[in-house]
Order: structure tokens, then sequence, then C-alpha cells
């Protein structure tokens, strides 16, 4: 059984930037990839980044393509994701989740989700 933790969430003014962190905890196989999503308020969950085991392949969703980095820790079971000129339209609860499934970005290939962590973007 493997436990993610994310932290990193805040309030930030548009233009600015936070980093996100994911922690696994437990069964840290460092094979799987592991992705970032998240769910606007009264919208469905999207998916935002994506990097493999060995932090080779990295993909993203186009809105945040040339904002966002996603990078792993030498350690393996940490993934960070920095956010930089963040947009209202970024405002989201961010999830990280792992998978077996190499450049997946269904949110029903990740098996293990962490509970979240609130990013709020002002105007």
């Amino acid at each position: 059984q493997v436990q993610l933790v994310e932290s990193g969430g805040g309030l930030v003014q548009a233009g600015g930037s936070l980093r996100l962190s994911c922690v696994a905890f437990g069964r840290t196989q460092s094979t799987y990839t592991v992705g970032w999503f998240r769910q606007p308020p009264g919208k469905d969950r999207e998916f935002v980044a994506g990097i493999n085991w060995s932090g080779e392949l990295t993909y993203y969703a186009d809105s945040v393509k040339g904002r966002f980095t996603i990078s792993r820790a030498t350690t393996k079971n940490t993934v960070g994701l920095q956010m930089n000129n963040l947009k209202p339209e970024d405002t989201a609860v961010y999830y990280c989740a792992r998978t077996l499934k190499y450049g997946t970005i269904w949110a029903e290939d990740f098996g293990s989700w962490g509970q979240g962590t609130q990013v709020t973007v002002s105007s």
C-alpha cells in the first residue's frame, strides 16, 4: 500500500509562482509514473503533467506547457510541480497520483491518489 501526500498549495496573485510536492510513503516502488491532476471548482478532474519513473519522459496538458515543470527527486519518492506565471484559471485542487502505465493522461489509469492541495490564483 502506498500513501501519496501533496503539499505546497496556497493563495497567489496572477503571474506568481508556486511549487507543489508529492511524497510517496509505503511501497515506493520507483517504476511508477506519477501524474498531477487538478479539479477546478464545479468542473471535472483534468490531467496537468506526468513524469515516468526515470524522469526521461515528461508530458503536459497544452494549457500549462511552458509554465509548469514536473520533476522527480533522485530518491524517486518525491515529485515536484513548479508552477510559474499562474493564471486565475489555474485555480483548483491539485492531486498527485501514480500508475504503472507509461505516458498515460487518463485519470482511470491511476490507482493511488493523494488528498489534494488547494491552489488559488487571484486576479
